[in-house]
Parts: structure tokens; C-alpha cells; sequence
């Protein structure tokens, strides 16, 4: 028998129930068919009815998000900080302003030979204190002596000139006076009055010139006399010697050889220079106190003498001297110092705390209160202190700045303000 003729129940399955199994697959299929389309179209109507809840929520999300910005925004608007404040003080009616500067002697002095010759002795030498009229050194020039009497030779001649001419004189004026008369008689020649005449004249000319002689020479022979006074070397003022330039012996030529530099050091004179800002107030009689820093446990006082009246035009510096009494002789020329000067204030100017001023964009201000509302102010510095500065525009008395002020403090701001004193 073959294959294909053994039967179902040959081959020990029912028949029956295939045949069942197969109605139970046909009846399932349309089933599952169902199924998915059921499926499908639930989904895509969930989708549909979440998509407006969930813009429903985002726009309430958001709604809410933005209140709670507009809240918070609201919140810092109606907040009102608090800030700690100080009031401003006017400042001193004394300005004090340091300076450096250098001494310098009262006076001082380049001694110049005024005759030519060799010193014969010389007294005094560097650093020696000295009198006025103390003698210095003596000049030797035994050929001024000779002029001297050349001069005094010549005088004598012109003198003795001067008697001829007057006696010269004299017999003409005699011979003038009796020949005119007899002129006019007639008993002399008109020729002959002529001649007397003239010589009269001519004799009164000679006279004038034989006296002029005479004065000359005197005038010649105190300048000799005067040159000769030049040998003794004196001091013109009380001082010290600071340079000698001469020894025994050394040849010196009038006018052109420097003997000797003196320096009065009983007054130091100090020349400095004022910048602008501070050289308002600069007139005589101005306080001044002067530190050395090799003597520090010492105060020298002094006051302003003299200034120019105006400023230096490349520096704008005003140029001013001090005199600073100097007895015990202390203090010497050219020794460095810082000058305090004690200047009266012209304008007024006020003293904040240096953590009042702001530096930004909008420049150098202040942050002043006034009645729980900020305003920034703009200022001008014009000395800094350290803790504190000085300022000279933009503040008026009573006025309340508001110290180390927050960065997004603005005009306008609402604050509570927590006063302490300003050089706290």
C-alpha cells in the first residue's frame, strides 16, 4: 500500500478532529482582523483627546511660571535694602600739603679779585664762620703803588699849570681892562684893544682846561686809591666760607679770578614749587614746618617770605621761598627736606570714607540719600588720604553717602539707610 493511499485513521489521527481544529481557526482569524483595527483607532482617539489637555497644561505651566517671574520681579521692586551711610564733614580750614624741596643759604656770594696781583697771606679757609669786614686775604701788587705816584705826580703838574694859567690870566685880564680905555680915548689903536681882548678870552680858556686837568687826575687817582683798597679781601656779610679757590702766593687777576664763595647760614632760605590746586592759598605769613630725615626728633618752623605771582607755565607750580630761622646753625645749604606747608583753605571741600566713592562706566560718583531715595552723584577728588578723600566738587554740607554701595544700585533706588559717623 502506498503512501498516499493510508487514510486518516490509518494514520491514527481523528478526522473529526481536524476538522474541528480547522472551523476553530477560520472562526479566530476574523477575530484577531477585528482586533487590530479595533486597536489602531483607540490609540490615534487617545492621542486626540491628550494633545489639548497637554497644551492646556503647558499654557497653565507657563502662566504660572510667568506670574512667578512678575512676582519676583515685583518683589525686588518693593524691596528695599538696607545700607549703611554716613554723613559727609567739611574739612579743616587748614590745608596741610607736603613737599620736597632743598635749602639754600639767605645769601650767598662768588668773591672776585678786583686788582691784579699775588696773595701775600690768606686767613680763612673753608667752613671757617666769619664776621662782616672780617679780612680774608691781602693782595700784593707793587706796581699799583707806582701808578699811585705816577698819578700823584701828574696831579702835581697839572696844578702847578693851573697857577701859571692863573697868573697868565690875570695879566690879561689887566691888560684887557687899561687898554680898553685908551682905546675909546683913541690914544691906542683899535688893533691893539682887539688883541687884548682875545688874549683875555683865549687866557680864560686855557684856565678852564688847566682846572679840568686837575679834576680828572683826582678822579684817576681814587680809582687807584680804590684798587688799592681792593688788596684787603673783607667779608661783605656775616656768613661761612664754603669754597676756597686761592692760596699763598697764588696770582690773581681783577675781575676774573674767584677767591672765595660765601653763604649766610643764620636764615635757611627754601625756594619750592606749589602745584596749582594747592597754590591758591599761598600768600606771606603762610605756616611752614620743615623735616630732615636725618634728624627726624626735629621740627624746624619757618614761614613764607615771598612767592612769584605767577605760575610756571610748563609745571603750573608756583614758585614760593620760606625762611627758616637757623642759629644754632643745624640745618645747611642744599640739605633735602620735605616742607609741610599749613595753607588756608579758599574753597570748601568735604571728607568722605574712601568706600563711599564708586569708579565705573558712568565715572567717579558717590551714592548720596536723601530721604530714603538714591542718587548718584559725580565728584571730584582732590586729595586721597587713605581711608578717607578729600573732595572739592559735588558735595554740599549735610549731605548722607552711602558706603561700599551694591553694584546694580540705581538712581532712584529706595533704600533704609543705617547711619554711623563717616570716619568709621
Amino acid at each position: 500500500m502506498s503512501e498516499a493511499e493510508i487514510t486518516p485513521v490509518e494514520a491514527g489521527v481523528d478526522p473529526y478532529a481536524r476538522d474541528a481544529a480547522a472551523d476553530e481557526t477560520s472562526r479566530a482569524e476574523p477575530r484577531r482582523k477585528s482586533v487590530r483595527r479595533f486597536g489602531g483607532a483607540s490609540i490615534g482617539a487617545m492621542l486626540l483627546l491628550l494633545l489639548p489637555g497637554g497644551l492646556v497644561a503647558g499654557a497653565v505651566r507657563h502662566y504660572q511660571a510667568g506670574q512667578g517671574v512678575a512676582a519676583t520681579a515685583q518683589q525686588r521692586r518693593e524691596f528695599v535694602p538696607n545700607v549703611r551711610v554716613a554723613q559727609v564733614r567739611p574739612s579743616d580750614g587748614i590745608m596741610t600739603v607736603s613737599l620736597p624741596a632743598t635749602t639754600t643759604a639767605f645769601e650767598a656770594a662768588n668773591i672776585f679779585a678786583r686788582t691784579s696781583g699775588y696773595i701775600e697771606k690768606r686767613y680763612v679757609d673753608i667752613g671757617d664762620q666769619v664776621r662782616a669786614g672780617t679780612l680774608l686775604a691781602e693782595i700784593t701788587a707793587p706796581e699799583l703803588d707806582h701808578q699811585i705816584s705816577q698819578a700823584q705826580a701828574t696831579l702835581a703838574q697839572y696844578q702847578a699849570t693851573l697857577r701859571q694859567t692863573e697868573a697868565s690870566h690875570e695879566l690879561a685880564r689887566v691888560t684887557n681892562a687899561r687898554d680898553s680905555s685908551l682905546v675909546t680915548k683913541g690914544w691906542l689903536t683899535q688893533q691893539q684893544g682887539d688883541n687884548d681882548r682875545l688874549t683875555l678870552a683865549a687866557q680864560e680858556a686855557a684856565l678852564g682846561v688847566a682846572r679840568s686837568n686837575i679834576t680828572a687826575q683826582e678822579a684817576q687817582i681814587k680809582v687807584l686809591g680804590q684798587e688799592k683798597s681792593y688788596q684787603r679781601v673783607i667779608a661783605p656779610f656775616d656768613g661761612v666760607v664754603t669754597q676756597r679757590y686761592i692760596d699763598n702766593g697764588s696770582l690773581v687777576q681783577s675781575g676774573s679770578t674767584m677767591m672765595y664763595t660765601m653763604m649766610h647760614s643764620d636764615v635757611i632760605r627754601i625756594q619750592l614749587y606749589v602745584p596749582q590746586d594747592e597754590a591758591i592759598g599761598i600768600e606771606p605769613g603762610v605756616k611752614a614746618e620743615v623735616h630732615v630725615p636725618e634728624i627726624p626728633n626735629r621740627v624746624f618752623a619757618g614761614t613764607v617770605t615771598r612767592f612769584a605771582r605767577a605760575l610756571q607755565p610748563g609745571s603750573r607750580t608756583l614758585l614760593t621761598e620760606i625762611d627758616v630761622p637757623n642759629p644754632d646753625s643745624a640745618l645747611s645749604p642744599g640739605i633735602y627736606c620735605i616742607v609741610d606747608l599749613k595753607i588756608p583753605r579758599k574753597t570748601p571741600s568735604f571728607v568722605v570714607p574712601a568706600d563711599a566713592v564708586v569708579f565705573d562706566q558712568n565715572g567717579l560718583h558717590v551714592a548720596l540719600v536723601r530721604a530714603g531715595i538714591v542718587h548718584l552723584q559725580k565728584v571730584s577728588i582732590a586729595r586721597d588720604f587713605g581711608k578717607e578723600v578729600l573732595i572739592e566738587r559735588g558735595l554740599g554740607r549735610g549731605d548722607v553717602v552711602i558706603l561700599n554701595p551694591i553694584v546694580d544700585l540705581a538712581e532712584g533706588s529706595k533704600v533704609a539707610p543705617q547711619t554711623q559717623p563717616a570716619n568709621s
